[in-house]
C-alpha cells in the first residue's frame, strides 16, 4: 500500500491532467447542451485504458525498484548491470553512477597502494630495529649489576613492542605465515617463561608450573606470542603473590595470577582494539593492543581465549588449544 501511494504521488501530474481534460470535455458538452452520454463513454474508456497503463507502468517501476534495491547491497565494483535506460533522466543518473564508481575504484586503488607502502616500510623498520636491540642485549649480558638488569628488562620490553608491531601488520596481510604442526606445549611455555625470568626474580613472584606433558596442533611462533603477551600482562599487574601455569580440561592452557584484577565493567571489552580500561588508564604506557592481537591470533589458529577476573583477587586467562576451523592454514 505504501508503494502504491508513492507511485500515485510520482504520477500525480499525469492524473491531474487527465482529470482536467475530462472536466473540460464535460463542461463544454454541458454548456452547449449536448448529450453528456456522448462524452461519458469516451471518458470511461480512456479511464480504463489509463488505469491499465498505470498498472503496467507501476509494475515496471516496481521491478526497477527491486533491482536497484538489490544493487544497493553490492559493492560499487559489482554494480555492473544497471536497469535499462528508458528516459534521459535514467541516462544522466547512470552516467553519474559510473563516474562515481570509477572515482571510488581509483581512490581504493590509491589507498591500497599507500597502505601496502606503509606496511612494507614498518615491516622493514621492525626488522632493522632488531639489530641495535640485539647489540644492546649482548652488551648488557657482559655486566652484572642492578642497572644492567633493569636495562635488560627495558630492552626486552622494546623487543616485545617490536613483535607487537609485526604481529599487527601481519594480521590484515595476505601472507600465509602460519605453519601448523604438532608441538610440545611445555617447550613453548618454558621458552616464554625464560624471557621473563628476570622480572619474576625482581618482583619476587612465585611461579607455579608443573610439566604439562601434552602436544598441541598449532603454530609455534604465533602461540608463543600469545603466551608471552598473557605472561607480560600478568607480571605487569601482579605486585605480589604468584603466577600459575597449568593445563585444564580438555586441552586448555590456564595462566592465573594474583594481581589487581580487572574491573567488572571493563571485562567484556578487554579484547577490543585500543581499549585500555581502568588499569590501562592508570598505566600510561598501556596501548590496548596486546589482548586484541591475542584474540585475533587465536581465532586464526583455530583456538579461543577467554578471561575471568575479580578486582584485587587476580585474573585467569584460558587458551583453548583445540584446533577448530583455523582461518589460515
Amino acid at each position: 500500500m505504501e508503494n502504491l501511494f508513492i507511485y500515485l504521488k510520482q504520477r500525480k501530474y499525469f492524473i491531474l491532467l487527465f482529470l482536467a481534460f475530462a472536466a473540460i470535455f464535460l463542461s463544454t458538452f454541458f454548456l452547449y447542451a449536448l448529450p453528456l452520454q456522448a462524452v461519458l463513454y469516451p471518458i470511461i474508456l480512456c479511464t480504463v485504458l489509463s488505469i491499465l497503463f498505470l498498472l503496467w507502468d507501476m509494475n515496471n517501476i516496481r521491478r526497477k525498484h527491486e533491482k536497484l534495491t538489490a544493487l544497493s547491497h553490492l559493492s560499487a565494483q559489482l554494480m555492473l548491470h544497471l536497469p535499462a535506460i528508458h528516459t534521459q533522466d535514467d541516462a544522466d543518473y547512470q552516467a553519474i553512477i559510473k563516474a562515481l564508481q570509477q572515482e571510488q575504484m581509483q581512490l581504493q586503488t590509491d589507498m591500497t597502494m599507500r597502505y601496502q607502502d606503509m606496511v612494507d616500510y614498518y615491516t622493514i623498520w621492525a626488522h632493522q630495529i632488531k639489530t641495535p636491540i640485539a647489540s644492546m642485549r649482548l652488551t648488557l649480558q657482559n655486566e652484572d649489576s642492578a642497572l644492567a638488569r633493569q636495562l635488560s628488562e627495558e630492552v626486552q620490553r622494546i623487543e616485545q613492542y617490536v613483535e607487537m608491531v609485526l604481529a599487527f601488520l601481519r594480521l590484515d596481510s595476505d601472507s600465509k605465515d602460519y605453519l601448523f604442526r604438532s608441538y610440545d606445549l611445555d617447550s613453548i611455555v618454558r621458552d616464554a617463561v625464560k624471557k621473563f625470568a628476570g622480572q619474576f626474580i625482581r618482583k619476587k613472584l612465585k611461579l607455579c608450573y608443573q610439566p604439562l606433558h601434552t602436544r598441541v596442533l598449532t603454530d609455534e611462533k604465533w602461540l608463543s606470542f600469545v603466551v608471552e603477551q598473557v605472561l607480560s600482562n600478568a607480571l605487569k599487574y601482579t605486585r605480589e603473590g604468584s603466577i600459575t601455569i597449568e593445563l585444564g580440561s580438555p586441552l586448555t592452557l590456564c595462566i592465573r595470577d594474583t594481581g589487581i584484577g580487572i574491573a567488572p565493567e571493563d571485562l567484556p571489552r578487554v579484547f577490543e582494539k585500543s581499549y585500555t580500561g581502568y588499569n590501562g588508564r592508570n598505566d600510561k604506557k598501556a596501548s590496548g593492543i596486546g589482548l586484541y592481537l591475542c584474540k585475533q591470533i587465536c581465532h586464526n589458529l583455530g583456538h579461543s581465549i577467554t578471561i575471568e577476573s575479580s578486582t584485587d583477587k587476580g585474573t585467569t586467562v584460558r587458551i583453548d588449544l583445540e584446533h577448530k576451523n583455523a582461518v589460515k592454514e
